[in-house]
């Protein structure tokens, strides 16, 4: 009842709630005689994990699954606790099939080609749709899930939830990997409708912490007519971020280069890469904590600090962007410089519908540190047409562009104060006719 009515509270204020949702594991319950014995048992965290038995393999080598006493019914539904719907074959080592019927850090993989287990997880997953009215589904781990299970699941629940009345239901899978024709595969292939844009992170850390040629951008947008869904989404829907859970947030990543940036750096090349993920197609999200210039030591439980005053002392001795507080302080600052450079493009990309959903194409992109120029273009319902113009700036020094379309007449947003030349580490918007 309680998430009921939150989630009634955040739709009375216009805000979606998207529930975090897996189908490649569950919780560590079940052992093998040959790795674990009987005694001592080691959860997931513990050492040493079993090594992974190959499918080709298992008629002559294999491992004998049992379930601790006491622990033959935790998992809900009880079709969870029955050890035959899951690969039973050790340890992922995130390599070839390993990837795909491998324990994930000993969580017990389900076997997902199993018409039962699809069935199965389609039936938690629409029974959370009907209960709760969410507005879709981040999904975890997908490339660790065998394809044909997503071309089942995606579509009963995209249908499913139209079914309940929930006509803009979305779904974006996590697929860790930087490149595009993987990442697509689960859009015209595994029938997601979206996933996170892993390629676009890794094309802003090139660019904006490794200092590598705006080029970097161009050629990955060349690339986004791979995104292609029967049901009409496309690179538009894709999943910006800089950082996350997982990886480590985008300061954490500057703070490491090898180019010593310092603090006032930092913030700008973070303000800028946000830029970025708000402005170029796809749809932004912000890591908790990064308008709050929070860094962090790493990936993982070290990018996972508390909002609210902390108690974790290798969080709390982080050196925080723009800010003299640290994580043991309350960090809901709504006047803190990163906040409040979030809260312009938040404006910006809700004043101007072509930001949203324009059609991008890029003006210019160089081999060097310095300027990047996209187009948007969106015409809504009525044919009435928008055209803009944003040019990036990511390197720390004045730069020229000499193209027609842009002229100090039809300047509409300014992120610097230059009044010829792009000051370093900055942005433009403009109209275009």
């Amino acid at each position: 009842e309680e998430l009921k009515q939150f989630i009634h509270a955040a739709h009375s204020r216009n805000i979606k709630v998207f529930f975090d949702i897996i189908t490649n594991h569950t919780a560590d319950i079940i052992k093998y005689q040959e790795c674990h014995g009987s005694e001592n048992l080691l959860k997931s965290t513990g050492q040493p994990h079993c090594e992974y038995k190959p499918t080709d393999t298992l008629a002559t080598d294999n491992y004998t699954p049992y379930i601790p006493q006491g622990e033959d019914k935790v998992k809900v539904p009880a079709w969870l606790n029955d050890s035959g719907v899951y690969h039973n074959q050790g340890d992922s080592n995130w390599e070839g099939e390993s990837a795909v019927n491998g324990d994930f850090a000993g969580l017990d993989d389900l076997d997902t080609s199993q018409a039962e287990v699809v069935s199965g997880m389609t039936d938690i997953y629409k029974n959370i749709i009907s209960r709760f009215k969410p507005d879709g589904f981040r999904i975890d781990t997908v490339k660790h899930v065998d394809m044909t299970f997503w071309q089942q699941f995606s579509p009963a629940l995209m249908n499913y939830a139209k079914t309940q009345g929930i006509e803009n239901f979305m779904m974006f899978g996590e697929v860790y990997s930087f490149d595009v024709s993987l990442l697509s595969q689960y859009i015209n292939k595994a029938k997601l409708p979206s996933v996170l844009d892993f390629a676009f992170q890794g094309a802003l850390e090139s660019v904006l912490v490794k200092q590598e040629g705006t080029d970097v951008l161009a050629a990955l947008f060349a690339q986004d007519n791979l995104y292609h869904h029967e049901q009409g989404y496309d690179a538009n829907d894709l999943v910006n971020f800089t950082g996350n859970h997982d990886m480590g947030r985008f300061a954490y990543k500057l703070k490491q280069s090898e180019f010593n940036y310092t603090d006032a750096q930092m913030t700008q090349r973070t303000q800028l890469a946000y830029a970025m993920i708000y402005f170029c197609r796809g749809v932004p999200v912000i890591y908790y904590g990064d308008e709050q210039g929070f860094v962090g030591d790493g990936g993982d439980q070290d990018s996972r600090q508390d909002m609210m005053p902390s108690f974790v002392a290798s969080y709390n001795d982080d050196d925080l962007l723009a800010t003299e507080k640290t994580t043991a302080d309350d960090n809901f600052d709504p006047s803190h410089p990163l906040y409040n450079a979030f809260a312009r493009y938040a404006s910006l990309y809700q004043q101007y519908p072509a930001l949203r959903r324009g059609k991008q194409s890029v003006l210019y992109g160089q081999s060097t540190p310095g300027l990047f120029a996209i187009a948007r273009e969106y015409t809504d319902d009525n044919g009435v047409s928008q055209r803009i113009a944003v040019v990036f700036n990511t390197s720390d020094k004045p730069q020229n562009i000499n193209l027609p379309q842009l002229d100090k007449e039809h300047l509409l947003y300014a992120s610097d104060l230059g009044q010829g030349a792009m000051e370093g580490l900055s942005f433009r918007l403009y109209q275009l006719n």
